[in-house]
């Protein structure tokens, strides 16, 4: 038997879905031509929903997933805040950003199985709503990307401590480049758990349903039924594009320094003996260097911090963690001038040529970094 629920806060326009039927909670992110990028009320209603059935015995697993054939999510709704930063209202852009990051945190500390089905784009705010889950389900459309440093941010919503603990320092590629990685790469790098067929997405959903709903009440039972749906559906991966290029972007991202990462990187670009990887270094270091140097130093330095206490810690300390340190950095941010000259030129104005400020990494001081790590004009966020 199937019951209806409605969301606690409604979204505009039927923003997000919400669904309990036999044991299993569906939310299903509703902005089709919007890539379903999270607005505000979107985040709100997401968070409270999860608390509503976390309170209720009835519902045994949440499913998160996307409307459309394009992805779960493009991330947040900045072209918003770009419209609250320009007017003056960075506090209440700030407010965004503390909803949506109590939502990551939900996220990572949810006690029931919550099964993320990253299916195609999963960009920013959309890797906080999936990544974080417990059970994180990829396909072979998969896209995973943190694109902030090219609108003038850091990579957020807790994505910044995925991002730290990847291995040989492919999150820092990740987290300079804005590159997507794919659902090979999300399971060696620790952002997703298993990869399936996306046309199975479907019958899973109904698997879960007839087995998590008969599994009892017992979060353990709710669990190994989740993990046996899952398991029966998994298939191989192919190669993981990342990894096949780890023997030179290892040492390149070992650097503390990003004018010494551009120095390894275009020194393999010159003197690698294999072409491609010549040309592939060669973008790198151009993409990062038409990024906001303010953002891509800021970057570098918050995943160094977050690295150095990474390896031994658990996703619930380790996401708090990452999110505190983010919400200060988006205090200072969203302050500054690049934020809001990137949105502009990516997706306002869409010119695609934002003016930085300053202009190089060379010009941004080692003293203007760690001005971002100390107190803001907000409050400090706190999870723990």
């Amino acid at each position: 038997m199937s019951e209806q629920t409605s969301t606690p806060q409604a979204a505009a326009e039927d923003e997000v879905l919400f669904e309990a039927a036999d044991g299993v909670g569906v939310i299903t992110l509703n902005r089709p031509k919007a890539l379903n990028a999270l607005s505000h009320g979107m985040v709100v209603a997401v968070r409270e929903q999860l608390a509503a059935w976390e309170e209720d015995p009835a519902v045994r697993a949440v499913v998160v997933r996307g409307a459309g054939e394009r992805g779960l999510c493009a991330g947040g709704d900045v072209v918003s805040l770009h419209g609250m930063i320009t007017t003056g209202r960075a506090a209440e852009a700030m407010g965004y950003f503390e909803d949506e990051y109590a939502m990551n945190h939900a996220i990572s500390v949810y006690p029931k199985p919550y099964v993320a089905f990253m299916d195609g784009f999963v960009l920013g705010g959309g890797v906080g709503v999936s990544a974080h889950g417990s059970h994180r389900v990829v396909t072979e459309r998969t896209r995973i990307g943190m694109p902030e440093t090219g609108i003038g941010f850091t990579p957020d919503v807790g994505g910044s401590w995925l991002l730290a603990r990847a291995p040989r320092n492919l999150g820092r590629h990740l987290g300079l480049t804005s590159a997507f990685a794919t659902g090979a790469d999300a399971l060696e790098l620790g952002f997703g758990d298993v990869l399936v067929d996306s046309g199975d997405l479907d019958a899973i959903v109904a698997e879960l349903r007839a087995e998590v709903g008969s599994a009892g009440d017992d979060a353990d039972a709710a669990h190994a039924a989740v993990d046996a749906v899952l398991a029966r559906h998994a298939r191989p991966a192919s190669e993981a594009p990342l990894l096949a290029d780890a023997e030179w972007l290892e040492p390149a991202y070992a650097h503390d320094r990003v004018e010494d990462v551009f120095a390894a990187l275009e020194a393999t670009a010159a003197d690698h003996a294999d072409e491609g990887v010549r040309t592939r270094a060669a973008e790198a270091a151009e993409t990062v260097r038409a990024k906001s140097p303010t953002a891509v130093k800021v970057t570098l330095e918050a995943l160094r911090r977050l690295g150095d206490r990474a390896g031994g810690t658990g996703r619930r300390e380790g996401v708090a963690a990452a999110l505190e340190q983010e919400h200060t950095l988006a205090s200072h941010l969203t302050r500054g001038h690049d934020m809001a000259e990137g949105i502009r030129a990516q997706l306002v104005d869409k010119d695609r040529n934002p003016q930085w400020s300053p202009a190089t990494v060379e010009e941004v001081s080692d003293e203007a970094v760690a001005a971002h790590f100390g107190p803001g004009e907000d409050a400090p966020l706190r999870l723990r």
